[in-house]
């Protein structure tokens, strides 16, 4: 087992004055790493990571309850992604029943920690939703353009 030590640093001067910070976590007990860089081909969604409740069920699928951290970076200079999260809302371990997207720009990441009940959407009235359910997997819609995407994740 390891730990992953994440460090988030901002770094701006506002009138010679240091306005950014820096912030250190770590997730304990990391014994598995996913790490890859995919071409999402343009004007196709590309699957990214999925995630299961057992890793053997569907090939190439993460344990929903043993991952504890995900990263995903638009490494393209110029272009940005849309980041789709299926949501497996039914928690029936079967495909998504519900979606949220993120626009990622150029160079920059979205992080989330547990897939595991981490996330939900509310459609109505714009109320705080506190039921999480399971990520079902992460998509990528590169727009009109090749962009390339470095997914990392950590499991225990």
């Amino acid at each position: 087992m390891a730990t992953l030590t994440v460090t988030l640093t901002e770094s701006i001067s506002l009138n010679d004055r240091e306005q950014g910070a820096t912030n250190s976590f770590t997730v304990a007990n990391v014994d598995e790493t996913y790490k890859r860089i995919v071409t999402c081909q343009e004007d196709s969604d590309t699957t990214i990571a999925t995630f299961k409740e057992h890793a053997h069920t569907d090939d190439n699928a993460l344990d929903v309850e043993d991952v504890k951290y995900i990263r995903v970076t638009n490494l393209d200079s110029t272009n940005p992604i849309n980041l789709s999260l299926q949501i497996d809302a039914g928690e029936d371990n079967s495909a998504a029943d519900e979606s949220t997207t993120f626009l990622i720009e150029a160079g920059k990441s979205f992080v989330m920690g547990t897939p595991s009940d981490g996330i939900a959407v509310q459609d109505t009235n714009a109320n705080i939703e506190t039921t999480l359910h399971n990520l079902e997997s992460l998509l990528v819609d590169p727009l009109s353009e090749n962009v390339q995407v470095e997914v990392f994740i950590a499991s225990a």
